[in-house]
């Protein structure tokens, strides 16, 4: 039987388990501490623990019977946990033929607003988008030395069912901030369990992908649709030069740019469930917590 072994099993992760679990996959995840594995196994999946430098009995068993895994554990300053621990068991394996891993548009940088794609050079401005880009690396250097599938998938803004700017103006902290010339591309998350089931359905050797929507746009725009939907007063502006934001927050905002998905419809044959975030926020609101 096909056996999914998620590491960092989290909000996207979770999203894809469930549609693979109706597939009757067994699906194994990861979590940093012994309550977030009872909660994965309270929703019916195996849960194990993995620290960031080693893991329970648990994970050893599964990792022996795997046969695909899919990573969205970030890098840090010494590179990918999950390659540091288990790259040499993983490259072994005589089960696991297929890898995923969650990276980030930001390893394209700043490029004005304009359109990058997958053959566009990553020239990551953070520190943040270097990592992931040395991570990616790490993993495709890895499918290549032992003949395995490993297939990157380069994610913009993450949002879904509790996680919208619909929830936002529901508890009173959405924010319109206003900075000229930004845009920013989003994905709804059953968009990329639906991007990744295709890929393991259509597995390829080393390849990246974008997995995002059709339209890129400012961020303020969202906010806006999401209250007219829900006919509550739009926020108002806050200019981005004055705003009190995170560094993260900021950083954020230092990067603009447009991300084709071209690669993802043609290769993998994605048709996008929420092309827009029109779509996504009607269905959000819609389907109430239900993706």
């Amino acid at each position: 039987m096909a056996h999914l072994l998620c590491f960092g099993m989290g909000y996207s992760a979770q999203v894809l388990a469930q549609c693979m679990t109706a597939s009757q996959w067994t699906i194994t995840g990861t979590s940093t501490t012994a309550e977030g594995v009872d909660q994965l196994r309270e929703q019916g999946f195996n849960g194990c623990l993995f620290d960031g430098s080693s893991g329970d009995d648990a994970l050893g068993s599964a990792l022996r019977s795997a046969t695909h895994i899919l990573s969205s554990v970030p890098p840090d300053a010494r590179g990918d946990p999950v390659l540091r621990a288990f790259a040499e068991q993983i490259a072994a394996s005589p089960s696991i033929s297929w890898i995923g891993y969650f990276s980030t548009i930001g390893v394209y940088g700043d490029a004005g607003g304009g359109w990058v794609s997958e053959d566009t050079p990553a020239t990551p401005a953070s520190e943040r988008g270097r990592r992931r880009l040395r991570a990616e690396t790490a993993w495709l250097d890895l499918g290549q030395r032992c003949g395995k599938s490993v297939m990157i998938f380069r994610l913009p803004g993450i949002y879904g069912p509790g996680r919208s700017a619909i929830d936002d103006l529901k508890a009173g902290t959405a924010r319109r901030l206003i900075k000229p010339g930004q845009v920013f591309n989003r994905i709804h998350v059953a968009d990329i369990a639906a991007a990744v089931a295709a890929a393991i359905e259509r597995p390829q050797r080393q390849r990246v992908f974008n997995v995002t929507d059709d339209e890129p746009g400012p961020p303020q725009d969202v906010v806006a649709y999401a209250a007219d939907l829900l006919g509550l007063p739009v926020p108002p502006d806050l200019e981005f030069a004055t705003a009190d934001l995170s560094p993260m927050a900021r950083s954020f905002y230092s990067e603009s740019k447009r991300v084709s998905n071209a690669r993802m419809k043609s290769e993998l044959g994605v048709s996008l469930l929420y092309p827009t975030y029109r779509e996504g926020l009607l269905g959000i609101l819609r389907h109430g917590g239900r993706v």
